[in-house]
């Protein structure tokens, strides 16, 4: 129980001498108490104290201080800050006096947005209203308070009441564009007395609110689906180039703040039918691995297992079907033109709907055949998430079309707006590549076997055609498996000498210059500038700024470097009057490479690759960027063997997908090869040559530089062909691999 001193304590932190707050303070203090973190009632205070020191009296500090604790329960802690600064913002306005009904619309604003991300979208509507309308005269410095604000505040309960937020901002956007210059029609706009206020609002008032119909979509959710949901709004009205779609992560469901009726569909059985898809998800769905699936291969999987959790549905309610028939798209078959266009969506669109209506009338044979598969897997079971995975990979693969490539995507009738963004069926093993966001099945990276992972297909250049063989390279990926990290310790004494010669140029590597950071609460110094001003706004009456201090800290190298070894069978020759093999060298090189690069703290990757076939291409993981430099490591490098053929083009795109995951202002890819690329299905000798030429020019085009370490003597032959003048370098002496290719990165990322 907090005591009295307690109280005292508080009190002290309110700069705020109002004789009126006195009586209340402790009521204030227990209700903030009891819903805010203890950062929370620091935040409370300091907001209170802002709003004190505007000069407005009393009572714009007593509503804080009366309503903002439950609004920071209802909508999270930094609305504190973000409503004292509106405040102190306005106070410095010639709208000072829309303080008090400002602070007396939000908390019937707050429960009707019911989320910080719609509260911060109000508050750009108001504001932005609030400077459009506020007039300067003409030839004077001087501004005029905007004469429709104070009188649109009085209207924000009802306005809530009956608009949606989009509604809200077209219906005051209207206000403004038509009455800016007439303060006297302004006024009578946005109180509501003009015919055509009165009009707009009829126009705008359309749908079905969530928060009107909160408690009968929980009741909802807990009597069919037997689940306790938490419901996030958010408005369609403030993300024009991507519509945002329904989804579920740890915060709860996210769902639009207003539908309107569809296709004979109310809005509150749109709402029902969008919930149950995604409590079907949760019931039923399994996470997959991502990382190996194209978009293409992904989106398909999407489909079909939309369809899956839909049929289990309709299982349990059947009296479903006909909300699901209205509202899914009836895509007609032969629309998307497959020269002008790309058709994949579409494609899938005819799938799902065949599977929906066993009226469909298609005629396309693909279709009709893995409609067939996926009734066949459903039929005496479930069926899982993986299975759906493998029937859909088929269906990608079986009517993959050169025109999927073209940029121009083909829409009409494909949209299904009742389905979730599908977010939770995935995981990602390579940190940093893609969020993971589902809660409902949680698994970390650590607990996923990568020689699990299903093949990823890349294409691949025909230099002959001018054109890509889609998916014509099948790719495997695992992580290497360990031998004896010893090994590599005992490298790094054989060369202790040439490491001490290494740490030395690594040493000028590291930053050596302090980049000053000013606005510090805490610091090394005194920023007297800051301290300055503080010390004048202190003296003058207004709030000043803590942030008087500052410090310094070292410029930091930003770098992604992935190496990419060959380790195709050449490398167990014995170059000549050479005592080891070029496999035994390359892996003293990339020990030396792997310590220097620990040192200098860059984000670090190290894969090798071979290749049997364009059907078996090995990918293997040896270090990934958010391993240290440890025995694990140690070990897989310890065990790294070499055999088969170097098909360089698709092992090059693979290692992009994970540079390209990384942030880090520069990236680089290092490939270690002693011979130019070949395979043994492979006749014309230039195919893959051009091929990887091509995957280089696709790695430049997103900021990723390539570099090329060769150790064949006859390199000259080809090298330039595939990285350009300076995309390369050759190593005759191959026994000065070991202490050439520290330095050669020192040079690269000098």
């Amino acid at each position: 129980m907090t005591t009295e001193l307690e109280y005292a304590d508080y009190r002290d932190k309110l700069k705020c001498s109002f004789e009126q707050i006195e009586d209340c303070f402790d009521d204030y203090m227990k209700d903030a108490l009891r819903n805010l973190s203890n950062q929370g009632v620091e935040d409370y205070l300091s907001g209170a104290s802002l709003v004190c020191m505007i000069g407005r009296g009393w009572e714009p500090v007593s509503i804080y201080l009366e309503e903002m604790p439950q609004m920071a329960q209802r909508v999270g802690e930094p609305i504190l800050e973000i409503v004292s600064k509106h405040v102190w913002d306005m106070s410095r306005s010639p709208n000072g006096k829309a303080i008090p009904p400002f602070m007396q619309c939000l908390p019937e604003a707050s429960r009707r947005l019911g989320t910080l991300e719609q509260m911060q979208n109000f508050f750009d509507i108001l504001f932005k209203m609030l400077d459009t309308t506020t007039t300067s005269v003409h030839g004077h410095h001087k501004t005029h308070s905007s004469q429709g604000f104070l009188v649109l505040l009085n209207q924000i309960p009802y306005l809530l009441s009956q608009l949606s937020l989009e509604g809200l901002k077209n219906w005051i956007e209207y206000g403004v564009r038509n009455y800016n210059n007439n303060p006297e029609r302004q006024k009578d706009y946005f109180s509501l007395q003009s015919a055509d206020s009165k009009a707009m609002l009829q126009r705008e008032r359309h749908g079905t609110l969530y928060m009107d119909n909160e408690r009968k979509l929980d009741m909802y959710m807990r009597s069919m689906w037997q689940a306790e949901e938490y419901f996030v709004p958010y408005s369609l009205g403030f993300d024009e180039l991507r519509k945002p779609q329904p989804y579920y992560d740890e915060l709860g469901m996210r769902v639009p703040d207003v539908y309107d009726d569809l296709d004979g569909v109310r809005g509150i059985n749109r709402y029902r039918i969008t919930l149950a898809h995604m409590a079907a998800h949760k019931r039923w769905t399994e996470r997959q691995v991502a990382d190996n699936l194209s978009p293409f291969q992904r989106i398909a999987v999407e489909a079909f297992e939309d369809s899956r959790v839909e049929q289990l549905i309709l299982r349990e309610y059947p009296g479903l079907r006909k909300y699901f028939l209205a509202l899914h798209p009836t895509p007609i078959e032969g629309d998307c033109d497959n020269e002008k266009e790309s058709c994949v969506r579409h494609r899938l669109a005819m799938v799902s709907r065949a599977i929906l209506d066993e009226n469909h009338g298609y005629q396309n044979p693909n279709i009709l055949e893995f409609v067939g598969k996926f009734w066949d897997a459903l039929k005496d079971s479930e069926s899982s998430t993986k299975e759906m995975l493998g029937i859909a990979i088929s269906f990608t693969a079986r009517t993959r079309l050169q025109s999927d490539q073209l940029p121009k995507v083909y829409f009409d009738n494909t949209e299904i707006d009742y389905r979730d963004d599908n977010r939770h069926m995935w995981v990602f093993i390579e940190e940093n590549d893609e969020p993971e966001d589902d809660t409902s099945q949680p698994q970390s990276s650590e607990t996923i076997e990568p020689d699990g992972l299903p093949p990823r297909h890349y294409h691949e250049w025909d230099y002959n055609t001018s054109s890509y063989k889609p998916d014509w390279v099948t790719l495997y990926e695992s992580l290497h498996a360990p031998g004896n990290a010893s090994d590599i310790d005992k490298i790094l004494e054989k060369h202790a000498a040439l490491a001490k010669y290494l740490k030395r140029i690594l040493d000028l590597l590291k930053p050596q210059y302090y980049v000053r950071q000013r606005y510090q609460e805490e610091g090394s110094e005194l920023d007297l500038d800051v301290a300055i001003r503080s010390l004048i706004d202190l003296k003058s009456g207004s709030q000043p700024d803590p942030r008087i201090n500052m410090s310094h800290r070292h410029d930091g190298r930003d770098f992604a470097v992935l190496l990419l070894m060959d380790l195709s069978a050449s490398l167990h020759d014995i170059p000549d009057g050479c005592t080891q093999s070029i496999l035994e060298l390359s892996r003293e090189a990339v020990t030396l490479l792997g310590w220097s690069i620990e040192q200098l703290g860059d984000k670090f990757a190290i894969a090798g690759f071979h290749s049997d076939t364009r059907h078996n291409v090995r990918y293997h993981h040896l270090k990934g960027f958010s391993e240290h430099w440890d025995d694990s490591v140690k070990a897989r490098l310890a065990a790294i063997e070499a055999g088969f053929s170097t098909r360089m083009g698709a092992a090059v795109r693979h290692a992009s997908h994970y540079l390209e995951g990384q942030k880090a202002d520069k990236k680089l890819l290092l490939i270690l090869t002693d011979g130019e690329p070949a395979d043994i299905d492979v006749t014309d000798e230039k195919l893959l040559i051009e091929d990887t030429h091509k995957a280089v020019d696709e790695l430049s085009s997103k900021g990723i530089y390539t570099h090329c370490i060769s150790l064949d003597k006859k390199a000259d032959e080809y090298i330039q062909d595939i990285f350009g003048k300076s995309g390369y370098t050759v190593i005759d002496n191959v026994e000065k691999l070991p202490e050439k290719l520290p330095l050669l990165f020192a040079n690269l990322t000098a």
